[in-house]
């Protein structure tokens, strides 16, 4: 089985705040963060996938998620580049 670990943001309050996660399924993942279903988080805002990597095993994918939580210079990188692609 494949995982992923993906990166959601979302404008809230004048601010863009991100989150990160890992599953095998990331559509039915990203509509249970967008029907207050997901992580208590992301409850009550709109999430947008702008980054998702996959892996072969489970634990890789939660090694990688811990990192990218943990590295916020990486996360603030990929969000940076998303929004300078819209603009």
């Amino acid at each position: 089985m494949t995982y992923f670990v993906y990166l959601l943001i979302t404008k809230y309050k004048n601010k863009v705040l991100s989150y990160v996660g890992y599953t095998n399924d990331v559509n039915k993942r990203i509509k249970l963060h967008n029907t207050s279903k997901g992580a208590k988080f992301t409850r009550g805002k709109y999430w947008r996938l702008i980054y998702k990597e996959k892996y072969k095993t489970k634990s890789e994918a939660l090694i990688k998620e811990y990192d990218l939580k943990k590295n916020y210079k990486k996360r603030n990188e990929i969000k940076n580049n998303f929004l300078n692609k819209k603009d």
